[in-house]
């Protein structure tokens, strides 16, 4: 099997070298290309081929279902930015900061139709499963930003409440991912479905962390910017909250 950084390199080539886009309007597809070209953790289109590659060498339509959940994440990302007013991603500017809010919501809706065509590249005869799960897991994303959208209006989110908002807005992805690789390459219903239980555990895992890097994290080493969360006024956890705003507002202090 290949290593994570094999397959990470291999898809980072594809996707740099061959980005998908028109060559006009400049002021739509320059941002589709600005953000990929940013790098990232890759981490979802990986697990896709991983996966996969667990029952069968990775075969070409799953290359084209990586990039599929690639596109959608950063269409996700872009938008995220927007409504979070976020000022960095990846150590760069964010799209909209950099060229305009309008810039950042259309490239966004692009990046979310190439995906759809990219998956359509899929020729698995399990298409219909793929393709399904592929809109439940859109929905669901966007169901858990809205949630996280509408905690900041709220004095106080449970712990139940707050895990229920980061598995639809991080952990389904990740799910998704790892079963649409199983599914191509040929896995049984069982073991597709363990390894979307499994990306569900790993990305609350990711998340979690990721909250905790938010407000206590080095800037530089994340690359954005430190308490945007707290500055969003966000809520993770009713338990958390207070401690981390003290902490914070020490901090800046």
């Amino acid at each position: 099997m290949k290593s994570f950084e094999s397959l990470v390199d291999s898809f980072e080539q594809m996707m740099t070298q061959n980005l998908p886009f028109h060559s006009q309007p400049d002021n739509l597809y320059e941002p589709c290309g600005y953000l990929l070209k940013l790098g990232g953790k890759r981490v979802r289109p990986i697990l896709c081929l991983m996966a996969n590659e667990l029952f069968s060498p990775i075969q070409e339509q799953t290359w084209s279902a990586a990039t599929a959940i690639e596109l959608f994440h950063n269409f996700t990302l872009i938008h995220d930015d927007i409504m979070d007013k976020a000022p960095l991603r990846r150590g760069k500017e964010t799209v909209h900061h950099k060229f305009g809010m309008t810039a950042g919501i259309l490239s966004g809706d692009v990046l979310c139709i190439y995906a759809y065509d990219a998956l359509s590249k899929v020729h698995s005869e399990k298409f219909n499963a793929i393709f399904s799960l592929f809109n439940q897991t859109a929905i669901e994303v966007c169901e858990g930003q809205q949630l996280d959208m509408d905690f900041e209006k709220s004095d106080l989110v449970s712990e139940e409440d707050y895990l229920h908002m980061i598995k639809l807005k991080t952990s389904v992805l990740l799910a998704a991912s790892l079963k649409i690789g199983a599914i191509i390459g040929g896995a049984s219903q069982n073991d597709a479905q363990k390894l979307y239980e499994f990306g569900i555990n790993l990305g609350l895992s990711f998340q979690l962390m990721d909250d905790y890097l938010d407000a206590f994290g080095d800037a530089k080493k994340l690359g954005k910017q430190i308490g945007g969360d707290i500055l969003s006024d966000k809520k993770h956890s009713c338990s958390s909250m207070p401690q981390r705003m003290q902490t914070f507002n020490k901090k800046q202090s």
